[in-house]
């Protein structure tokens, strides 16, 4: 377990940013009076999450590899980030549907109906807890994957030069 310790702290830490955002959304309104502006502001997020990767792999390099990080190193505790993210992602998930903002999923089912964007059975099938816990179970692992993967690359420690001459 200690062994990733890093790792742990930082899917932790990507949940409590998570768990911020959601309640940002809910204050200012996306989950609820300004619900037709959601789908867009809700991408906000996405360097948000990228910047909590590039802190936590330059966490693991530092502290845990002595400055020095190879492609995989970063790669494998990236991996490690996302599978912990993705296995705390219903607990987020239950978080916001219950605590955060109860009233989203009967907002969106309604706004999107009145719209006409789509029908109330699609809606109650797409905008209901279970979905998203599926979604987010899913979704989180997979873009960790590929955020750790970038990020890794560009953290890497350059190959030192061979001093003998």
């Amino acid at each position: 377990m200690n062994k990733f310790k890093t790792e742990i702290k930082w899917a932790f830490i990507f949940m409590g940013v998570t768990l911020a955002w959601m309640l940002l959304e809910r204050l200012t309104g996306l989950h609820s009076t300004h619900i037709d502006k959601h789908a867009t502001y809700t991408n906000f997020f996405a360097p948000i999450a990228i910047a909590v990767y590039v802190f936590a792999l330059r966490d693991k390099r530092a502290t845990d590899l002595s400055g020095k990080m190879t492609y995989k190193e970063g790669l494998i505790s990236g991996v490690i980030i996302s599978v912990i993210v993705g296995v705390l992602s219903p607990l987020g998930q239950l978080i916001t549907a219950y605590v955060i903002s109860p009233n989203y999923f009967e907002n969106a089912i309604s706004h999107g109906v009145a719209k006409g964007l789509t029908t109330l059975a699609e809606a109650k099938a797409y905008f209901n807890l279970k979905n998203y816990i599926i979604q987010s179970s899913i979704f989180a692992p997979v873009m960790g994957v590929f955020t750790s993967a970038v990020v890794a690359f560009f953290l890497k420690s350059k190959p030192e030069a061979d001093t003998q001459a």
